[in-house]
């Protein structure tokens, strides 16, 4: 019986933890509150993917109503993947917390910070069951206005600025969808994806279809952070709390990227997007330029927050490029590279938090001899930053190996030299904090500097041990990523 109730408590969990974080208000409760519900929702990921993978896709349909007559949730590979790592992250990023939130948000809002990321992880998970484009809706608008307020809780004012910034840009993105889906649903009458598929066949050549898609595509595309749509990004990622943004860095823009696949591959189909629409002709220019010149702002940043901002801009640029080539190898390249990004950036933040913690700025002038004085944690940075590199052994180097080979398959052996060029801007940076922290020294006068405390360090460990066993053994990510390719691909025919 409870089985069967799974993908509902998936989302009331965290749903229902977020209130009684409020009413909890003592920091120990509501925190113990949070990592309850977060452990909850980690296990029923594993089981629903474990069900998946097994069986095929969930459907759950509520009060039953059957649809497209009533709601109904589907969890198919694909979002049973990210749901898994979604969750996952989610428990990883509280544990790592408390230590962090001491310093960075006062005291008497640490409720009001758990229950905002309850809410976040709830909206983020909900939009990745949902069978249905209206409630994928009201679960973006759930996670979305609670990143704003968790964007906002940073120490300086210009964290005020980067979210009201960002609730500007997103309002628009959610409007843009929103816009689309009103236009889908007066051609179809449906608002469930499966339903509307089929409908779609018969109108999909009208003026007001393929409007739509260009309304949900530009709404999507700033979600994500698609290049040239993402300058809410690096102030956002710059300023809010440390664990905010190693939350939403790890989570937010790849679910946006996964919102995009599911229109693309399920709702649309890549016969129409890339066959009559041509959606690849300007897809693969923006995200080659998203992948070069992000990088290449990144190499001038002196606030690490801010590169890392931007490489990930850079890394969103990778996910479109393997969506762009509308293939089995390039979309497993896209999908594995959402799960590899997540692992590898929540590292490179939860370290980056580590030494704010104890220096109390990750401005690169202030990190001479870092490595030296913090050696697990600068060290951690180093593996991560050799992923974000795509250094054999490292989970980054598996996704640029299929999006390498997916330009190989297609002949587009320019896009493949450009891959591997774009590692090298990657090295730049990455090199820049790791001269500094091993071949400066530090300044006569710093302070002494102690190593973080475990509870932040074992969590940033976790994720680099992930970071290279995934870079190693590819049966469950790849493998995974490869089968949901395959079903979307075959879905959308």
């Amino acid at each position: 019986m409870i089985e069967s109730q799974l993908p509902a408590l998936q989302i009331v969990v965290p749903l229902v933890a977020a209130p009684l974080c409020v009413l909890f208000r003592r920091r120990g409760a509501a925190w113990v509150t949070a990592l309850t519900a977060s452990a909850l929702t980690f296990a029923i990921s594993i089981a629903l993917l474990t069900r998946t993978m097994r069986e095929g896709a969930i459907l759950y349909e509520f009060g039953g109503w059957a649809v497209p007559y009533g709601i109904g949730y589907r969890i198919d590979v694909l979002s049973a993947f990210m749901v898994l790592f979604v969750s996952g992250l989610g428990i990883l990023v509280l544990l790592y917390a408390p230590a962090s939130l001491a310093r960075e948000i006062p005291r008497d809002k640490h409720y009001l910070f758990l229950t905002l990321y309850m809410l976040c992880l709830a909206g983020l998970l909900g939009i990745l069951v949902t069978g249905d484009l209206f409630n994928l809706f009201v679960f973006l608008e759930i996670s979305s206005l609670s990143s704003y307020a968790l964007i906002s809780l940073g120490r300086t004012p210009r964290a005020f600025t980067a979210a009201f910034q960002y609730l500007i840009m997103g309002t628009v993105g959610a409007t843009f969808y929103l816009i689309g889906v009103g236009f889908l649903y007066m051609m179809t009458g449906t608002l469930n994806m499966m339903d509307m598929a089929s409908r779609l066949a018969d109108v999909e050549a009208t003026r007001t279809v393929i409007a739509a898609f260009g309304f949900i595509t530009v709404g999507i595309a700033l979600k994500m952070a698609l290049f040239p749509l993402h300058v809410w990004l690096p102030n956002a990622y710059a300023y809010a709390p440390s664990v905010v943004t190693a939350f939403l860095a790890a989570t937010a823009t790849k679910v946006s990227v996964y919102i995009l696949i599911r229109i693309v591959f399920t709702v649309c189909g890549p016969a129409f997007i890339f066959g009559k629409l041509r959606f690849d002709t300007v897809l693969l220019p923006l995200a080659l330029l998203g992948i070069f010149s992000a990088s290449a702002v990144a190499i001038f940043q002196r606030d690490i927050k801010r590169m890392l901002a931007y490489s990930s801009v850079a890394q969103i640029g990778y996910m479109a490029l393997g969506i762009s080539f509308a293939s089995a190898t390039g979309l497993t390249g896209g999908i594995v590279h959402m799960f590899n990004h997540a692992l590898t950036k929540g590292a490179l933040f939860c370290a980056m938090g580590c030494i704010a913690l104890r220096i109390g700025s990750v401005h690169i002038d202030d990190l001479h001899g870092i490595g030296r004085r913090m050696p697990l944690t600068m060290f951690a940075w180093v593996l991560g930053g050799l992923s974000l590199i795509g250094v054999p052994l490292t989970a980054g180097f598996i996704s640029k190996w299929y999006l390498i080979a997916a330009a190989l398959e297609t002949g587009r052996w320019p896009i493949a030299a450009l891959v591997l060029l774009s590692s090298l801007l990657a090295l730049v940076y990455v090199w820049r904090v790791v001269e500094v922290a091993y071949f400066r020294t530090p300044p006569e006068n710093a302070a002494a500097v102690h190593e973080a405390p475990l509870s932040m360090l074992v969590p940033t460990w976790a994720l680099i041990l992930a970071v290279l066993f995934f870079g190693i053994s590819t049966t469950l990510s790849a493998g995974i990523a490869q089968r949901a390719a395959e079903l979307l691909l075959a879905v959308g025919r």
